[in-house]
This record gives C-alpha cells, structure tokens and sequence, in this order.
C-alpha cells in the first residue's frame, strides 16, 4: 500500500485529505507542522508527500528545498497561492508539482499516480550476458553512469545527488543521446501534459543539472543547448 505523508495545518483540509486517499486505498499519515513532517519521513517511510507552505513553523517555497534535502520521494505543494513566480520557485525548489487550493481531489489522485509511476524503478530484464537483447541497468558514457533501478546518477565515482525531476529528464537524455529535445517534449515527459511547468523551470532544471555535471558550467560537455529549439545530450 502506497504511503502518503500529507503536512498540512488545515483541519478542515487535512480532514478532507486524508478521508478520500485512505478511501482510495493509500496509508495516510498527516501532520501540522514542518518540524513534524521531517520526523515523520524517518517513522513513516512515506512514498510520496503532500506539502503545504504555509505552516505554523515554516513557511515559503524553502520548504521545498529542506525536504528535498531529506527525501528523494516526490513533492506534490498543495497551496493558496496562485502565483506563477510562487510555483516556479517550488518547483525549481524541488517540488515535482502544485496544486493550488481549492482543487479536485481526482485530479490530486490523478497527479499523485502520474508522478508515483514516473518514480517506480523499471523491473530488470534477465538475459544472458553474450545475447544482445541483454538488458543493461546502468551504463558509462564519459565517467558518467546512471542506474536506471537505483535512480542513481554517479560521475567519476561520485554518486549526485539530484531532484525527482532533474533525473526524470537526465534519464530521458541518456536514453535517447544526440537527440534534441524541446522545451515541451521536455515538459511532457517530466510532468505529463496536464501538470503544471513550463518553459522557464526546464532551464532552471537544466541549469542545475549542468552545475552537478559539467566541469565548466558555462561550457557543457554533456547537455547541449540547441538555440531555439531545446537541449541535447552528447554521447
């Protein structure tokens, strides 16, 4: 049964939450504060956290960034504020998503299932070693090496330590090098077409990713801008 922490000091909402996903069949733990929310992630093991951010002991778009720091499981912020600079910054923050306030919760399972299979691990395929049909969990292009059962990314020997979304689109890259990616095929992978991102935070994504990867930022080896049209990966 999937877990699900939901930090949220609404009671009513709480409420309302926790209700309709323990109906849907998730485990359910909610809290009211950051302080317990972090607490919870070592007690709870949760697959997935519902985050709102305004609490009574935190609050902005740097709880993103703090419970990012904690987990690796996907964000979903659960928010009044409407604003588009508000849901960049969370999801540049390293939210997977946002929905603002009031919403259907329908569309809150339907976000959840989105970003819950994006995360689940690919079965591994058993072949023999010499059959070239043989399924390779993880490969090394250039010192980098991503193991796609894992979800790990490690350069040089180095595990990085990236977001939810950073490595949906270096997966995405590495599986398909030299080919160029625009900004909305970039989108739709990532986030599915009805979730919220755009333009501006795959750049940021990307940004970030070149500075967890490349020796020089400014001069990437890996990820390649193709201006006008998006970014490639070079093999």
């Amino acid at each position: 049964m999937t877990r699900v922490l939901v930090i949220e000091d609404d009671p009513i909402i709480g409420e309302m939450l926790t209700l309709y996903l323990t109906e849907e069949n998730f485990e359910v733990q909610r809290v009211e504060s950051a302080r317990e929310g972090k607490f919870a992630l070592g007690t709870f093991n949760p697959d997935i956290l519902l985050l709102d951010l305004m609490l009574p002991d935190a609050q902005g778009t740097e709880l993103c960034s703090e419970f990012r720091q904690l987990t690796a499981i996907p964000i979903i912020v659960i928010s009044m504020k409407p604003s588009v600079t508000v849901r960049i910054q969370a999801i540049s923050s390293g939210a997977d998503d946002f929905l603002v306030k009031p919403f259907s919760m329908q569309e809150l399972k339907v976000r959840m299932d989105a970003v819950l299979r994006r995360v689940a691990s690919p079965r591994p395929v058993i072949a023999h070693p010499s059959s070239p049909s043989a399924s390779v969990e993880s490969e090394s292009q250039q010192g980098l090496t991503l193991n796609l059962e894992r979800r790990t990314i490690v350069l040089d020997g180095e595990q990085i330590e990236t977001t939810f979304s950073e490595y949906e689109i270096m997966k995405l890259f590495y599986q398909h090098p030299n080919r160029v990616f625009s900004r909305e095929e970039l989108i739709n992978a990532v986030r599915g077409i009805d979730s919220f991102i755009n333009d501006r935070a795959i750049d940021v994504h990307v940004t970030n990713l070149r500075r967890k990867l490349e020796k020089n930022p400014k001069e990437p080896k890996f990820i390649k801008t193709v201006w006008g049209v998006g970014y490639k990966f070079i093999k």
